[in-house]
């Protein structure tokens, strides 16, 4: 190992690779692809991080059991609720009890149902524009990518005006438990209250649907039932809703953040898709392969493996870089360009396998729509800095916290 390898490491700390991880990605992918650091090893080619996905001995079922220690390294002993949380969500699941909640989840998830929800999310849309545009100064990360994930999930489940206000900020906080090495008690804390607040108003909601069933997505969650006669519980229904706004509302934001500024910061793209409305769809997958919001995923070894000539052992942990893996040249060509034109390939942005996100399509349309709202509504949208702050809540997320510009034409 030459000096210059060694000192290539990951490094989520430094502030240069938050701002712009994608060099440091480059490096690790070209000197050190398979390397352990921070306690855990760290996988940055294609072929590693999918190979890991598809493989089903490694257990997804990590961040719980971090949560649980970390919660008794702090001396929190009330960690039930938050423990069931993290035990019923899919992504943190193992078969088979995955398999069981994914049957049942589907159903509810169906691709004519996601489809169903375009007039929604375009409606929505562009309610969100027509008041963002009435501002001397638009952000369009607060003032629409942030509340229409919002807005879509919370219509689709049909919640009372007075719980909307009170979702997003609930689901920041219990967004901690997904990097529980970054926990203090204090968030601990905090999160079994806001688990506890979000359960308690949502528990009626549940008794009044189970009583009552209609056509919203809780509705659908209770009246799910797969051959065997198999159902999710009240209980199930209401940890699984809390997590689709854990997993839906940051990353929906941020794709629609990031593929927007990917459009300015690249005029050529941003022209060719004005030309070409039609390329919308491929200005979503070309930003969840160029600048995805989940940028990493954890997955805990049950056996013994060999990469690069490395042991992994089990109950090591493995560090999944996506985003570094979604610009190997040996996958994609000319990886480091943005190009709507690219052809199509299988970018792993919402991870592969059986743990493959369950809203993977629902946070594309939304996305997909956003940017034709956006489009067909303006002649011309712009930059007001070059300055841009990324989120520092968060390691496995990347997006914006801010993004002002400026709106012209088709008012």
């Amino acid at each position: 190992m030459t000096a210059h390898t060694a000192r290539v490491a990951f490094n989520p700390f430094d502030a240069e690779f938050r701002r712009d991880p994608y060099p440091h990605y480059r490096q690790l992918r070209e000197t050190r692809p398979v390397h352990r650091t921070l306690g855990m090893w760290v996988l940055t080619r294609y072929a590693d991080v999918r190979g890991v996905l598809h493989d089903r001995t490694f257990s997804a079922a990590l961040i719980p059991r971090q949560v649980s220690a970390q919660a008794e390294r702090l001396g929190q002993s009330d960690m039930t609720l938050i423990d069931r949380l993290g035990r019923t969500s899919l992504v943190f699941t193992d078969n088979p009890e995955h398999a069981r909640l994914r049957a049942l989840v589907n159903r509810a998830f169906t691709t004519q149902q996601i489809d169903g929800l375009r007039p929604l999310i375009t409606a929505a849309a562009t309610r969100l524009l027509e008041q963002a545009r009435r501002k001397s100064r638009v952000d369009i990360i607060a003032d629409f990518a942030a509340p229409l994930p919002i807005a879509v999930l919370c219509e689709w489940m049909a919640l009372p005006e007075d719980l909307r206000a009170r979702i997003g900020p609930w689901t920041h906080d219990i967004r901690f438990l997904l990097e529980p090495g970054l926990m203090t008690a204090h968030d601990l804390a905090r999160v079994h209250t806001v688990v506890t607040a979000f359960t308690g108003a949502l528990r009626p909601i549940i008794d009044q649907r189970r009583a009552a069933p209609g056509q919203d997505l809780i509705s659908a969650l209770l009246t799910s039932y797969t051959l065997g006669g198999n159902a999710l519980t009240d209980d199930e229904v209401m940890l699984l809703t809390i997590m689709c706004f854990v997993a839906g509302l940051e990353t929906t934001k941020s794709l629609i953040g990031n593929a927007l500024l990917a459009l300015l910061r690249h005029p050529e793209q941003s022209e060719l898709l004005r030309a070409h409305p039609e390329l919308t769809r491929a200005a979503v997958a070309e930003t969840l392969r160029y600048d995805p919001p989940l940028q990493l995923t954890k997955r805990l070894a049950t056996r013994d493996i060999e990469l690069e000539d490395r042991l992994i052992r089990a109950r090591d942990q493995v560090l999944l870089c996506l985003a570094a893996a979604n610009r190997d040249p040996d996958v994609f060509d000319r990886p480091d360009n943005f190009d709507l034109t690219r052809a199509p390939a299988d970018h792993l942005a919402f991870g592969h396998g059986m743990h493959g996100c369950l809203g993977a399509p629902l946070a594309a349309l939304q996305a997909e729509i956003a940017l034709d709202v956006l489009h067909r509504h303006t002649t011309e949208i712009r930059l007001t800095t070059t300055d841009f702050d990324w989120q520092q809540h968060s390691f496995i997320l990347r997006g914006l916290t801010r993004l002002p510009i400026t709106l012209r034409g088709n008012g």
